[in-house]
């Protein structure tokens, strides 16, 4: 992969009609994968160095973007998101690498502004479900 602009690692939200809409006014964002470990060390492990259980630890994608509102539909989207403390499908796209798909939960949506500035807001997305990959 060669070197992609962060501008067009982007974050979608499905408008329910089978299509997705680009949550707008993104700055910044990220998507980040963890799988916790299962420990199964035992005493008599080998030089009592810690062992894992492969495989069987949970998995989760976390999202984070930062930014401006600047689009009616991808607001009002995410924004009833959140009051109805819904799950919806979500499509994060890497750039000549492929896009990850399935269900996340808003879990946080925070606005902030200065006086001489816009309005900001930071998103929060946690996957809520097994999760797709697709090549681009």
């Amino acid at each position: 992969m060669a070197i992609q602009k962060g501008k067009d690692l982007l974050v979608k939200v499905s408008d329910g009609a089978g299509g997705f809409v680009t949550v707008a006014g993104l700055r910044s964002r990220s998507l980040s994968f963890n799988a916790e470990p299962v420990d199964v060390t035992l005493s008599e492990s080998v030089g009592r160095w810690r062992e894992l259980l492969a495989g069987a630890g949970v998995k989760k994608a976390s999202v984070a973007g930062a930014g401006v509102f600047r689009d009616e539909a991808s607001d009002a989207l995410v924004r009833g998101l959140v009051f109805d403390g819904a799950i919806a499908e979500f499509q994060i796209v890497i750039p000549d690498f492929g896009a990850v798909q399935g269900p996340f939960q808003v879990t946080g949506l925070e606005f902030r502004g200065d006086h001489a500035g816009e309005v900001a807001y930071d998103l929060a997305l946690e996957s809520a479900g097994a999760l797709s990959f697709a090549t681009a």
